[in-house]
């Protein structure tokens, strides 16, 4: 490094210590402009660079008293060298950490723990190079300051690292090797199913270290509080709540939760946040609460243990196994229930082969059986009786058989039997409420596909309450979820030629409906999307989306323009506004559309904005174009004094200086109290080759009922448009 680069570096040291020091003492009166957000931004991305070189600085400096490397002219400027660079890159660092806390979500104690010890790594960095030439600095100083600086780096990276990812990052694998997933018998539905969603997916950036968006998902109080954007979710409807809306967005929205880059909800636990809210939360309801058939404890029970059972002893011994061998045919199987165990379960199969005597056929073993399947086999009432042979039996499967259920009473004498399945039989009400009481060990009872009606099934379960009476789901219609916007999938919607229009949507078997003309899709009369549509002009395209047993989505709106031409050059006249700067002139040509979302950083760094003069634009062709039309893309934001331009001038020619006046469009004005809006301003002309176009836009003088009345109205404009 040359002795003119080196004063100059530590000059810049010098600089970024005080203006460090003067942060810190107007931090709570600072208020970091939106441009400046992005180099706050960059604090995660740029500050690996001081760490890695710090430490080999550091260690260096262990070793700099060492006899080999005092005298040794290259080590002592290398080190010099290195350790400027190291704390010059620190205090940029800490510069860019300081903006970026000053943005929502950054607070809490690890925060100040992760500022002030970056803050004193930078200073004792400070200090080390400042004073290594002393005479008082000697081996054992420079060896604690090295060391200390390290333990201050080492912290600095830890508490950085729980901002970033959350508590225990670091020692998780250690110390929580392996979670054991709770048994479904014990788990209940928000800690055990629900809030593991939210610890591996959100809260890293949901906690009350880190509060993005003021919203704070560590524990339930908070979460039913919401955040900056209001509540999480509105119980019972999953289509309104805000939880649904950001994780179903496309991955590409900025508001798309978790944000790109971080790990995505798979498809089963979008799911079950969706019926979680829709079944109207309660944070102490068990799994096993929920009906046998409900989707929630059917997708929970796959990541659940299964219900820890007890070993069953049964009092009986084993059947013979030749007698078992002898009884295995083509119509019947006999298979132990459990390995080792002296229980049995039997399946008879085939109708036609089918007669009671193939069940008494089973008395040698009938203390053994435990569970028998006579499943759509045509067994009569009459039959009911051989089958109460079976002292030991615990599970009886009558599924479409021809019982009418009044014989049920014989069953009753099986005082082990805990479940019957009565399913697609001719049983009747009046059957069941009077023999069905008799039954002291019955827990479950299947009756789909019976004459019975929902309210006496419910009659029945409010009569018995120790028998759980499962009727199948039935859709009444009443509780269908709502479907999420179809998405797009063109990567721009700004376009130079003829384009297919791509819509998508993740759930399979939707249908999407579109219009071009403005008017709201409906599921009858608008066109059914087939991809077949190619955009020839600008267009507003609205979708939606519908399937059999759900609500039609809400409307997706997408903008599409055309641009035919884009300039070679452009270049800008007079300056842009100090907060309104984007990327200057290119920005007007480089397809990427401002959003109203001030925290966006589409609104941050698409939009290129004027007040105090005009906007002006000079488009350079190298080969002339036959233009007609010149479009800007405008915000119209009357609240904050965003107006149309007052007026627009559109000028062309064939050469710079010899330009003529082509159009002039005076745009609509606002009304008080008028909805914001992003409409073209569009100035038609003369269509005509043209090498150069000259685009102003005068603010307009905001109007006496405004609050600012007599200044000039901001003018924002994020993109340009040539035919």
């Amino acid at each position: 490094m040359t002795k003119k680069v080196k004063s100059l570096a530590e000059q810049a040291l010098f600089a970024s210590a005080i203006f460090i020091l003067f942060l810190l003492l107007f931090e709570s009166k600072i208020v970091v402009p939106t441009w400046v957000q992005p180099i706050g931004r960059m604090h995660p991305l740029f500050l690996h660079f001081p760490i890695v070189i710090l430490l080999l600085a550091m260690a260096m400096e262990l070793f700099r008293f060492n006899a080999s490397y005092a005298a040794n002219e290259f080590y002592r400027g290398f080190l010099s060298n290195l350790l400027l660079v190291g704390v010059l890159s620190a205090g940029i660092t800490v510069i860019m950490g300081l903006f970026l806390s000053k943005e929502d979500g950054y607070s809490g104690e690890v925060l100040q723990w992760h500022k002030w010890s970056g803050i004193g790594l930078f200073y004792l960095s400070c200090l080390i190079y400042w004073s290594r030439n002393r005479d008082w600095y000697q081996a054992t100083v420079a060896r604690s300051g090295a060391i200390l600086a390290v333990v201050f780096l080492i912290g600095a990276g830890h508490y950085g690292a729980v901002l970033t990812h959350g508590d225990n990052f670091i020692t998780g694998p250690i110390s929580n090797p392996s979670v054991e997933p709770v048994a479904l018998d014990q788990a209940l539905v928000f800690d055990h199913v629900i809030q593991p969603i939210f610890q591996q997916k959100c809260i890293s950036c949901h906690n009350p270290e880190k509060l993005k968006g003021e919203l704070n998902m560590a524990d339930v109080d908070a979460l039913l509080k919401g955040g900056k954007s209001g509540k999480l979710f509105k119980a019972g409807f999953p289509d309104q709540s805000l939880l649904l809306q950001r994780i179903h967005l496309p991955l590409e929205e900025k508001k798309h939760m978790p944000p790109t880059g971080k790990t995505q909800l798979t498809a089963d636990e979008m799911t079950l946040l969706a019926l979680w809210v829709k079944s109207k939360p309660d944070f102490k309801k068990r799994v096993i609460d929920l009906p046998p058939t409900d989707s929630l404890r059917r997708i929970a029970a796959t990541l659940l243990k299964p219900a820890e059972q007890q070993e069953v002893v049964y009092e009986f011994d084993a059947a013979d196994e030749e007698t078992v061998q002898k009884l295995n045919n083509d119509y019947r199987t006999i298979a132990p229930l459990a390995r080792e165990s002296p229980a049995l379960a039997v399946n008879l199969y085939n109708r036609n082969t089918y007669s009671v005597d193939k069940l008494k056929e089973l008395s040698d073993i009938k203390q053994q059986v435990v569970s028998l399947s006579l499943n759509k086999l045509p067994v009569k009432d009459a039959d009911l009786k051989t089958i109460a042979q079976f002292e030991n039996l615990q599970k009886l499967d009558l599924n479409f058989t021809d019982i009418t259920g009044k014989d049920l009473k014989e069953l009753a004498a099986l005082k082990h039997l805990n479940t019957l399945t009565l399913s697609g039989t001719k049983v009747t009400y009046a059957d069941l409420q009077k023999q069905i009481g008799d039954f002291k060990s019955l827990k479950t009872v299947s009756l789909w596909e019976t004459k019975l009606s929902g309210p006496e099934i419910q009659q029945l379960q409010k009569a018995n309450r120790n028998i759980a009476f499962i009727a199948g789901f039935k859709d009444d219609g009443k509780n269908p979820i709502t479907l999420n916007p179809p998405q797009i999938k063109n990567s721009s919607t700004i376009f130079d030629k003829p384009t297919a229009l791509q819509l998508k949507h993740p759930i399979k078997g939707v249908e999407i409906r579109f219009t071009t003309d403005g008017t709201e899709p409906d599921s009858v009369n608008s066109p059914v999307f087939n991809n077949q549509t190619v955009l020839t002009d600008r267009a507003t395209i609205k979708a939606r989306a519908f399937k059999d047993g759900w609500f039609g989505s809400s409307t997706a709106t997408f903008d599409f323009y055309k641009s035919a031409y884009k300039p070679d050059s452009v270049n800008l006249l007079l300056p842009l506004n100090r907060v309104h700067q984007a990327e200057g002139a290119k920005s007007l040509f480089d397809h990427k559309l401002g959003t109203f979302n001030a925290n966006s950083p589409a609104w941050a760094n698409n939009w290129t904005g004027v007040r105090n003069n005009d906007m002006v634009l000079v488009a350079e062709y190298k080969k002339p174009v036959t233009v007609s039309s010149v479009a800007l893309r405008i915000m119209v934001e009357e609240a904050t004094g965003i107006f149309p331009p007052g007026t627009v001038e559109i000028w062309g020619g064939d050469s710079r200086d010899k330009m003529k006046l082509l159009t002039t469009v005076k745009p609509k004005m606002p009304v008080k109290g008028e909805t914001p809006s992003i409409p073209n301003v569009t100035c038609t002309f003369k269509p005509q080759p043209l090498a150069y176009i000259k685009v102003v836009a005068k603010p307009c003088t905001l109007p006496e009922w405004h609050g600012g009345k007599g200044k000039p109205g901001l003018v924002l404009v994020d993109e340009m448009f040539v035919n």
